[in-house]
């Protein structure tokens, strides 16, 4: 996950948001409105704690998966049945996980992959590891939530991957690439098929300014011996939809969406490796694209699956921040990172007209730096993760929140609380738990809040 850079501070310290929120106020469940929700149990991924939560509407812990690794390997998915998949182990400094590995209820392995790249572990010995982060998916689960038409299975898919891989690529730039890579896993542990950015890169349309900006960048993670130049944290199936099925082949169900957060760009990359669709870098180019706005460090971009409201739309979580190559500015002076924005968006866009169909905004109160996502639920509301804060809250089309949940477990040295991403599930898809009970809460009104 990117870092909070110095022109994001600014901004922020310019808005009056940064660094001044309080330090005490209520966790768990704090607004529910049964009737205006799309009720189910909601997975967490927490960035500190070594974990999968599940939640009911009120914000009880019913279920508790332990050892998968957020922080490395990015969201936790439930299958039907109560099954889980994640991903697990750690190989610090690089932000990756060792495998992903899928359990049932009772925490029996069912399927688990990590044989893909041979590291150096602290002790010196070579080993096996995934080197997976930020993404994966399943075939037949393609936005990696819910919806009516998808039913996955727990095994028997292939698994999309988002993997690293170091390399050196002097045409990109002059130090050694911490570069992304897709790799596509069969059940039985083959790879058959795989995609690295870097091969690429022409075929992005970085301008003149950005790819000498990419050049010239040190690499924000030296630490981890290599330049992490794209940083692509989405990639998912595209899936089935009614463009494909209309005769547009650049969404294929197999094609791949990938969001680059360090270049500010989505791209659709097709099987046979080419980029077919691209939005971004720079949002300034027509009318269309300056109706959107300029798209800042996104997350967990994806197209929303058919059976849901705006099924084949584009919905993004649009961090702001800082981010972008080739935009030159007085404190960018590189033309790295000088793209930056203090507030967040949620967007959903038309891929063919680029249309932007709706949003949620709320300047001054809804803003994440980094991680965070959106799920469009089947009653038309979108939940989303604003994930450094761990809040996770569910909007109706009008942009009003009808739940809201403050994940109250805190854990690391600077007591953090961020979650990854939630998702949310049917009841049924875990029937070993029972229907929970469901109470509603009224938000409390600032004055009504007394501490003894």
């Amino acid at each position: 996950m990117a870092r909070f850079s110095h022109l994001a501070a600014i901004a922020a310290l310019a808005s009056g948001a940064a660094w001044s929120s309080p330090t005490v106020y209520p966790t768990g469940t704090t607004i529910y409105y049964p009737a205006r929700t799309w009720s189910g149990f909601t997975v967490i991924s927490a960035l500190g704690t070594p974990a999968v939560l599940v939640i009911d509407m009120n914000g009880n812990l019913v279920k508790r998966w332990d050892d998968y690794d957020n922080s490395a390997g990015g969201p936790a998915r439930v299958l039907p049945g109560g099954v889980i998949i994640a991903a697990a182990g750690a190989r610090p400094p690089h932000q990756e996980s060792l495998e992903i590995l899928e359990r049932d209820f009772g925490g029996k392995v069912i399927w688990q992959f990590g044989h893909n790249l041979q590291v150096q572990a602290p002790d010196g010995t070579s080993i096996w590891a995934l080197r997976q982060h930020h993404d994966w998916q399943r075939a037949d689960f393609p936005a990696g939530y819910y919806s009516p038409g998808a039913t996955p299975a727990a095994i028997g898919a292939r698994t999309l991957i988002l993997t690293h891989v170091s390399k050196l690529m002097p045409d990109i730039a002059a130090v050694t690439l911490e570069d992304d890579r897709l790799i596509e896993v069969t059940p039985d542990g083959n790879i058959d098929w795989e995609w690295t950015a870097g091969e690429h890169i022409g075929e992005f349309r970085f301008s003149a300014a950005a790819r000498a900006a990419i050049k010239a960048s040190p690499g924000p993670n030296a630490a981890r011996n290599g330049f992490d130049w794209l940083h692509t944290n989405a990639a998912t199936y595209i899936g089935p939809n009614h463009w494909f099925d209309a005769g547009d082949q650049r969404f294929a169900p197999d094609n791949v969406l990938i969001s680059s957060r360090q270049a500010s760009l989505l791209a659709i990359v097709a099987r046979n490796g080419s980029i077919v669709w691209q939005l971004g870098p720079d949002f300034s180019q027509t009318k269309q694209l300056q109706a959107i706005g300029q798209i800042i460090g996104q997350h967990n971009a994806h197209i929303i699956p058919k059976g849901l409201p705006g099924a084949g739309n584009v919905l993004v979580f649009d961090n702001g921040g800082a981010s972008g190559y080739g935009f030159t500015t007085p404190l960018a002076p590189k033309g790295a990172d000088g793209l930056a924005r203090p507030n967040s968006r949620v967007l959903e866009i038309n891929p063919v007209t680029l249309e932007l169909v709706w949003k949620y905004e709320a300047l001054g109160k809804f803003y994440a730096s980094n991680i965070s996502g959106a799920q469009r639920l089947v009653n038309g509301n979108t939940l989303i993760t604003e994930g450094p804060d761990g809040r996770v809250f569910e909007v109706t089309p009008d942009g009003k929140i009808v739940w809201e949940y403050i994940n109250p477990l805190f854990s690391g040295p600077q007591s953090s609380n961020a979650v990854y991403r939630a998702y949310r599930v049917p009841y049924g898809w875990i029937p070993q738990l029972p229907h929970p009970y469901e109470k509603a809460v009224a938000a409390p009104k600032p004055d009504e809040i007394k501490v003894p």
